[in-house]
């Protein structure tokens, strides 16, 4: 098992920042890969970044050169830089880590109790 506790989030204005911090305990040996989705109210939860046991990260395309996500191994947190923030940013956001990989695909299946976020206009 894996637990997952998020820190950060609030609120701010168009083009603030912020960021949010995930500290991972358990099994930690058993983590492929560790991201940041988000769900915003009537919409689907969407993967925003990941970065992987190697520090390889991706992120979706609306989140490429504002957000940044980074890990310390040490501590076993992992952090997501936002800058330069939008409206369309609002949303609830959650921590997950990856006990597996299959097919090229990293399987999300540990969460954080999500922090809200929400960028005024």
């Amino acid at each position: 098992q894996v637990q997952l506790v998020e820190s950060g989030g609030g609120l701010v204005q168009t083009g603030g920042s912020l960021s949010l911090s995930c500290a991972a305990s358990g099994k930690i040996s058993s983590i492929y890969a560790l991201g940041w989705y988000r769900q915003a109210p009537g919409n689907q939860r969407e993967l925003v970044a990941h970065i992987t046991t190697a520090g390889k990260t991706n992120y979706v395309d609306s989140a490429k050169g504002r957000f940044t996500i980074s890990r310390d191994n040490a501590k076993n947190t992992v952090y997501l830089q936002m800058n330069s923030l939008k409206p369309e940013d609002t949303a609830v956001y959650y921590c997950a880590a990856a006990s597996s990989w299959i097919g090229g695909v990293y399987e999300f299946d540990y969460w954080g109790q999500g922090t809200q976020v929400t960028v005024s206009s």
